[in-house]
């Protein structure tokens, strides 16, 4: 479910113990695959996506120097892989909110959502005011097809805190890019400019705003 658009951030930040050159992979294979956006998170996630021009040098089927691009059932034995210590761990301690929150991160960065938004899921269980689980559970919800289900996390997030960056900007995208609700979208990130006058990203949100205004004026 790729997503074109000049925001552009990456895909998921590594899993805690995930090899450099695995995530390299994955997040390789998620440009070459369709999740060119990965995730649409700003602030403290702000690290670009590799050069466009990796992936495009790139062999079909595989990712720069010469690796076969992982199959979706490949990043998911990685993250199993992964995740194995951390479960065992967790019949001893199943409570341990951010013990959930690596695991669900792990199978976020494969792209395993169904996985991560279970996971998240546990974690706000035991810590339901966490906004940051709550808008990265929002993600995993998005990627799975469940626009609607992200929103209402996403307005969940907000009530625990009314001007969360990262809540905000992703309503936003969610919003405009997800139900076509270019208005929704426009306040979300209209809220975030008056709350943040000094985001450093702000030029990127002024943008997705023109994009937004852009697309109305389209429809008049």
């Amino acid at each position: 479910m790729a997503m074109n658009s000049s925001a552009e951030p990456l895909p998921a930040q590594p899993a805690s113990g995930l090899r450099h050159s695995l995530v390299y992979q994955i997040c390789a294979a998620a440009l070459v695959v369709g999740f060119a956006i990965g995730y649409f998170v700003i602030g403290v996630r702000k690290t670009l996506l590799p050069p466009r021009s990796a992936a495009a040098t790139a062999k079909p089927g595989m990712i720069p120097g010469g690796h076969p691009v992982p199959t979706m059932e490949q990043m998911k034995a990685m993250a199993d892989v992964k995740a194995a210590p951390l479960l065992e761990k967790l019949k001893t301690d199943p409570k341990n909110a951010k013990l959930l929150v690596q695991v669900a991160a792990l199978y976020n960065s494969t792209h395993q959502f169904k996985d991560a938004a279970n996971y998240y899921n546990k974690s706000l269980q035991v810590d339901p005011k966490n906004v940051t689980t709550r808008t990265d559970l929002a993600s995993s919800l998005y990627y799975q097809g469940d626009a609607d289900g992200a929103i209402s996390e996403l307005q969940k997030a907000l009530k625990y805190s009314p001007n969360d960056v990262n809540a905000l900007f992703n309503l936003g995208m969610i919003k405009f890019k997800g139900k076509d609700d270019a208005p929704g979208a426009i306040a979300a990130w209209q809220q975030l400019l008056k709350t943040h006058p000094d985001l450093d990203r702000k030029a990127t949100v002024e943008q997705m705003i023109a994009e937004a205004n852009q697309k109305l004026t389209a429809k008049q």
